[in-house]
């Protein structure tokens, strides 16, 4: 019957539908294009959402919850004297969205939906998404899209914005809750990742909140101390007031991205501020620093220079802020683009993103069949796009400085809709019971062959078990898990003496240098990992391998979970492994442009990975089979 796309946002949530043969449209839901994504809870044990919920509000603050996608990592939520999880907030807001479009469509569900989520959102998260599209009864046909592919997807549609191949986007995402950035390089008929970041402190939700200090400081003098019940409110009346407050300031925020001037109505008994463009962008101009600055690495890491892009596409309603253009221009020397509403860019491009990117429909997540995608993502005017042909940078164009052992090659892997995850949702870090709990016996694996959408959600455990303790370093050594604080002092080569242990003899004439290297595996938040280093791959041509010891289980898990996601590959193998005094899982994946295995550690913050990229773009890449043989006889530690 139709395709609906939706965008759950911070504050708000956009909803785009295609049906009977028609272009894609907005659902408008209470008469407007986007929806606030707030949630009240009734006292009766409802959950109201959207515009009425914050209607609600006025009456009882206490309730309500206007940003709950920003506590997604929280299991739940105080609403009054209420315990309302997580998942079945955001699943209120789903269902209303899905109640008006099935409303819309003559009483039919759509055929399928797609969710689109920030791109540093690991499988966690996106179990919580899968759960509250499943709580909201949106069906088994589910799509995840990253947003930037979604952003580069709607850049592409519109005429005259089409990439050609080998030509680079770079998608500005300032939304409510967080700052999201990605450079994608455009292949025949679709985008390629090429380098992605964010910052998850930055968002509209920040400007709001630094506006509201501006207004503060000129009021509060007048009387401090009911200045301080408006911030800490202590009765129904002094958060209804701060409510209003708060929706006041944000109003004036929007006022000053087409004004030069407005004014923020105050509550009694302070006076009304006049607030001019000059002063919020003075206000917010350090934290725009830093999303520019992001950008502007993120490029680097891309091999890439600013003139080099076909352009800087800005979504997310917080890019309307003339100051974030002014910058862009000002510090890259590139004018960024907005097309349409830059609120809706990201539903109207996860309808663009190609169908042979959206197949494999029947994963477990969470004991339940939900969709998920291992295929690339592809995006291309034509009816039926096909993604073919590795993606190449345009002509003099910079690579990154790469170590002096390593070349790499011009070729990148894919990424499109993500697949879902296999862990468990409020997994506590303990392996699945799927994922095979075997010793190395007789140097053969019992492997398990996995579909990607399993086996990303186990490496997503096998990145972040919660249970690894630390040790220091030596150089030909083995230690006890105790042992292991923080990662200490390197040695030459970049190792510490953990980092060696599990190393084995791969140092010896590998070409090892810290880092994580360069091409498609390099990690734009290196300092984020630890201590990293990288050497050759002998015998395996366009790879590398990476060593990881750091003190940040949450930034290794992220990582290897898209190292995985990256290849697209449909088949992954997986299985336990032992050696030199340690032990730990490993999984593989293989598609079309690279092929990946990923190996941790089980009571330690140590993993690795070794990750190979197609030199010419033709024939095969190495099979997820072959990465798993490769690792247990030439990367795996010795017993």
């Amino acid at each position: 019957m139709g395709i609906l796309s939706v965008d759950l946002g911070t504050s708000n949530t956009v909803a785009v539908l295609s049906a009977h043969g028609r272009p894609p449209r907005v659902i408008d839901v209470d008469g407007s294009a986007t929806m606030p994504s707030a949630v009240f809870a009734e006292e009766e044990g409802g959950l109201v959402v959207g515009r009425d919920a914050e209607r609600r509000a006025r009456l009882d603050p206490t309730r309500f919850e206007p940003n709950p996608k920003r506590r997604v990592d929280e299991q739940t939520l105080l609403l009054g004297t209420d315990v309302v999880p997580v998942n079945e907030a955001l699943a209120a807001v789903l269902r209303r969205v899905l109640d008006e479009t099935v409303r819309q469509l003559g009483g039919e569900p759509p055929e399928e939906v797609r969710l689109t989520h920030p791109a540093q959102w690991g499988p966690v998260r996106r179990n919580v998404l899968l759960s509250a599209a499943r709580l909201a009864g949106m069906g088994n046909a589910i799509t995840l899209v990253p947003e930037p592919v979604a952003a580069a997807a709607h850049f592409a549609s519109f005429p005259g914005k089409g990439l050609a191949p080998g030509q680079t986007l770079a998608v500005y995402d300032l939304g409510a809750g967080t700052f999201d950035v990605a450079v994608l390089g455009a292949t025949q008929n679709g985008f390629t990742v090429l380098a992605e970041d964010g910052l998850p402190d930055l968002g509209g939700l920040d400007v709001d909140q630094a506006l509201l200090v501006h207004v503060g400081r000129e009021v509060s003098h007048s009387d401090p101390q009911r200045w301080q019940r408006l911030l800490r409110p202590e009765s129904t009346a002094d958060r209804r007031a701060r409510r209003a407050l708060q929706e006041d300031v944000k109003a004036a925020k929007e006022a000053l991205s087409r004004l030069p001037q407005t004014e923020v109505p105050m509550p009694e008994p302070f006076s009304d501020v006049l607030v001019t463009r000059a002063e919020l962008e003075a206000l917010v101009r350090p934290m725009m620093l830093r999303s520019v600055e992001l950008l502007a690495r993120t490029v680097r890491s891309a091999g890439l220079t600013p003139d080099q892009l076909a352009g800087i596409y800005l979504v997310g309603g917080s890019s309307r802020l003339p100051l974030v253009g002014s910058l862009l221009a000002e510090k890259l020397g590139v004018v960024p683009s907005s097309l349409d509403q830059p609120e809706t860019a990201v539903a109207f491009g996860a309808h663009h993103v190609g169908p042979d990117g959206l197949s494999m429909r029947t994963q477990q997540v969470d004991g339940d069949v939900v969709g998920a995608q291992s295929a690339p993502a592809t995006v291309a005017p034509a009816p039926t796009p096909n993604l073919t042909g590795p993606y190449s940078p345009p002509a003099g164009a910079v690579p990154a400085q790469p170590a002096p052992q390593q070349q790499y090659p011009a070729t990148y892997p894919t990424t499109g809709p993500q697949p879902t995850s296999g862990t468990p949702l409020g997994s506590t870090g303990t392996a699945p019971a799927n994922f095979p709990s075997v010793p190395k016996t007789g140097g053969t694996k019992k492997r398990t062959g996995l579909i990607a959408a399993v086996a990303v959600g186990a490496v997503a455990v096998l990145g972040g078990v919660a249970t690894w303790l630390f040790w220091p370093s030596s150089s030909a050594e083995t230690y006890a898990a105790s042992e292991c604080g923080q990662p200490g002092t390197p040695d030459e080569q970049g190792f510490t003496g953990c980092m060696r242990q599990l190393a084995g003899t791969v140092p010896r004439d590998n070409n090892c240098a810290p880092g994580t290297g360069t091409g498609p595996a390099a990690a734009a938040n290196e300092e984020e990992l630890g201590v990293t280093v990288t050497c050759s791959a002998p015998g395996l041509p366009g790879a590398q391998i990476t060593y990881l010891h750091s003190a940040s289980e949450g930034a290794i898990e992220q990582y290897l979970d898209g190292l995985l996601t990256r290849t697209g590959g449909g088949e992954q193998v997986q299985a336990e492994w032992q050696g030199n005094g340690l032990s730990g899982r490993y999984a593989a994946s293989a598609g079309r442009n690279s092929s990946v295995v990923v190996f941790t550690v089980d009571d330690r913050p140590l993993a690795g990975f070794v990750y190979q990229v197609n030199l010419t773009g033709e024939g095969e890449t190495t099979s997820a089979n072959a990465m798993a043989d490769y690792f247990e006889n030439t990367v795996q530690p010795g017993e």
